[in-house]
């Protein structure tokens, strides 16, 4: 199993436990991740946008406008910090000190780089709808030569990364756990439902099974 290089940047300080540095973790909690969000800096400026995405190895592909200060931003080599999260839960303790969440999350640093050839795009948008929906690249229309010059596509390769996940129930104080509050957990989950054909459809509604096939997946 391989690791992210931990440093000072990356490293969880605050309950070190709960700190994952190993590529399993990390990636699953990319891949299973519908958006990121992607930090970065313009003109002094700090900007957190939400941004859709395709892992491959330890490259992240983002796509959007070609005018998007996204896309500008995040191509243009500087560092930047691109975080993933799910939540599992939410903690009722006996003490709102003590309340908390249960989550899975991934904060990534690396530098961005611009695509510019048709092939590297096309890969790169492969990449992205398949992690979205696998199959959806050969079960819809590509990308014309029009909608390519139209998009940018730009590549982070992830240069250190660190995942932090919390499980379980409420941490309550000794002395509150004879107290008349109730604690527990409100479990979350985000999963993928049955789905609602387009009504302009021409074709039979029935969803093809690449569709099907995604219905039930919990992220």
């Amino acid at each position: 199993m391989v690791d992210y290089e931990v440093k000072k940047h990356t490293k969880i300080n605050r309950i070190p436990i709960r700190g994952h540095y190993d590529e399993e973790t990390v990636h699953s909690i990319i891949d299973s991740s519908l958006i990121c969000h992607l930090g970065f800096v313009q003109n002094d400026r700090p900007f957190v946008i939400p941004c859709i995405h395709g892992r491959e190895g330890r490259t992240l592909y983002l796509h959007g406008a070609k005018a998007s200060r996204l896309m500008d931003e995040s191509g243009s080599g500087k560092e930047i910090c691109v975080t993933f999260t799910h939540v599992d839960g939410i903690v009722l303790a006996r003490s709102l000190f003590h309340s908390s969440m249960n989550y899975r999350s991934v904060v990534a640093f690396g530098k961005g780089r611009a695509l510019n050839t048709d092939e590297e795009k096309m890969h790169a948008l492969d990449i992205v709808s398949e992690q979205l929906c696998q199959g959806r690249w050969e079960g819809a229309r590509t990308p014309s030569e029009k909608e390519l010059r139209a998009t940018s596509v730009v590549a982070v390769d992830i240069d250190f990364a660190s995942a932090k996940i919390r499980t379980g129930g409420a941490n309550d104080d000794e002395e509150d756990l004879a107290g008349p509050w109730w604690a527990g957990v409100l479990p979350v989950e985000t999963k993928i439902l049955t789905p609602i054909p387009s009504d302009d459809l021409k074709i039979n509604p029935n969803p093809p099974q690449h569709v099907q096939d995604r219905v039930g997946d919990v992220l």
